[in-house]
């Protein structure tokens, strides 16, 4: 964690230039449209008038996210010191818009990336986008658990062997579980090799801001990062950073950025990320200890309860899961008889609690800034109550989560072909050209290139079964898949 920091963190150069802003009483005859409210009274009944005042155009005043001079680029420079990185550029698309635009900034046509195949759809998005090919490191996955788990380091040695033309090497830093490879090294590798490493640390904020927390990107010498202020950080949701290393040409990310991010940049989502890395960075050593505390009392305690099990540093085996996040409230559920989906649901509506996602075998409860003690004990006893009304036998349950892809083409080849609409049962062993997924997390079960195989389409069924909110075909009921012709 970077403690000493080269500029004074206390500014909050965005949300002042809105409060002078709101005082100056200037007449609107431009965008937006509502005129602070008065257009649309029940939207500002809705948000209230101090949101609404500040839903604004910009303005030379506010400055202007595609090209910022003043206030704007003041606040990325506090970003940048703050994440102890060269350039940061505030992202109002989300983390999705900055993953993107890190792939982007690393990839052209034809280029090879190594990646992990349990990547966010926002990667892959990005390869349909640019056409750059995906070398997979398959992870393993944790045969009690059913998750994957991270890059180990003699499979990113092997793929950069193979594939000495890779321009980047790219590593989920954590996953969504909150496995953590050995990224120092890894990026060690790449370099070495004459390639990039991008890090997709979209769970990762707090790595930055607290103390005993795995690596941060940065730290590691990393390239590019994508971090998700809105989800560990506080922001608004979909407000997120992307990070750029040392040797980034910030004025080229600059320009990959405004390839597709709006030129209407909301000020309500840029305040929010200016007041919330203010925030970490004066609070977030403090308030990131009592977020691990709770973490590791409430895993304390629903492993006590018996049949789930919260897992944490003790799965740490120095290569596949180099580290673990502490933060992270991942429980395992099979065990109980019930899918984590089921629980997910029953949490829901049996006890009006709402966690993050429920897969096939696990749970995952979030944990970050604003949670207190006494919800998490609600969680703990809603949980135990479970245990005891639904348990049931838990035969016949799937467990595994990741089933290793056969990429027959590129994302970008198979997700422009000409194609055909065939019901489900009939596509085993046909391409894909669309995207099949569980969100969230929003890891492809299937994605444009891969082979479908008859595990897979078992997968997709069990969920959907299971009630896993399936996404991505053209088909919203997933009765039909779009294939190669």
């Amino acid at each position: 964690m970077k403690k000493n920091y080269s500029l004074d963190q206390s500014e909050v150069p965005i949300y002042t230039a809105l409060e002078n802003f709101r005082k100056m009483r200037v007449v609107p005859f431009d965008v937006p449209g509502h005129k602070r409210g008065r257009g649309n009274p029940e939207l500002t009944a809705f948000l209230g008038k101090q949101c609404i005042d500040v839903d604004v155009n910009s303005m030379k005043p506010l400055d202007n996210l595609c090209h910022p001079v003043s206030v704007i680029k003041r606040a990325e420079e506090l970003a940048a010191d703050a994440f102890g990185s060269k350039s940061a550029f505030l992202m109002v698309g989300g983390t999705t818009s900055a993953v993107q635009s890190m792939v982007l900034t690393a990839c052209k046509r034809g280029d090879e990336i190594i990646l992990p195949r349990n990547v966010h759809r926002s990667v892959i998005n990005a390869l349909v986008i640019c056409g750059a090919i995906p070398v997979y490191v398959n992870p393993e996955v944790d045969s009690r658990l059913g998750i994957s788990l991270g890059m180990k380091r003699e499979q990113v040695e092997a793929k950069i062997k193979e594939h000495p033309n890779a321009v980047a090497v790219l590593v989920n830093n954590p996953t969504y579980y909150g496995i953590c490879s050995d990224l120092r090294e890894i990026v060690k590798m790449a370099h070495n090799a004459g390639m990039l490493c991008l890090v997709d640390e979209a769970h990762g904020t707090h790595f930055y801001f607290g103390e005993d927390f795995p690596v941060t990107a940065m730290e590691a010498g990393a390239d590019m990062a994508a971090v998700s202020m809105h989800k560990s950080g506080g922001s608004l949701t979909q407000s997120s950073f992307l990070l750029g290393g040392e040797n980034m040409n910030a004025g080229y990310i600059r320009q990959i950025i405004n390839l597709t991010q709006t030129t209407s940049g909301s000020y309500l989502l840029m305040s929010s990320l200016d007041i919330s890395r203010r925030n970490l960075a004066m609070r977030g050593k403090q308030v990131f200890e009592s977020v691990g505390k709770l973490a590791g009392y409430a895993r304390n305690e629903i492993n006590a309860i018996g049949d789930y099990y919260a897992f944490g540093k003790e799965i740490i085996n120095g290569d596949s899961v180099f580290d673990f996040d502490p933060t992270k409230l991942s429980v395992h559920t099979l065990d109980v008889g019930l899918a984590g989906i089921e629980i997910y649901d029953l949490l829901r509506d049996e006890y009006d609690i709402q966690i993050e996602f429920g897969d096939l075998g696990n749970i995952l409860a979030y944990l970050s800034i604003g949670d207190r003690w006494q919800e998490v004990e609600r969680l703990v006893s809603a949980l135990a109550e479970i245990r005891r009304r639904f348990k049931c036998d838990p035969t016949g349950l799937m467990t595994q989560e990741y089933i290793e892809p056969e990429v027959a083409a590129s994302p970008q080849q198979a997700f422009y072909a000409d194609k055909v609409s065939l019901p489900l049962d009939e596509t085993e062993g046909r391409i894909c050209s669309e995207f099949v997924m569980c969100y969230p997390p929003g890891i492809p079960i299937l994605a444009p290139g891969e082979r479908i195989t008859k595990a897979i389409l078992e997968y997709i069924r069990y969920a959907h079964e299971k009630g896993c909110q399936m996404t991505g075909p053209e088909d919203p009921s997933i009765s039909r898949l779009n294939v190669l012709k």
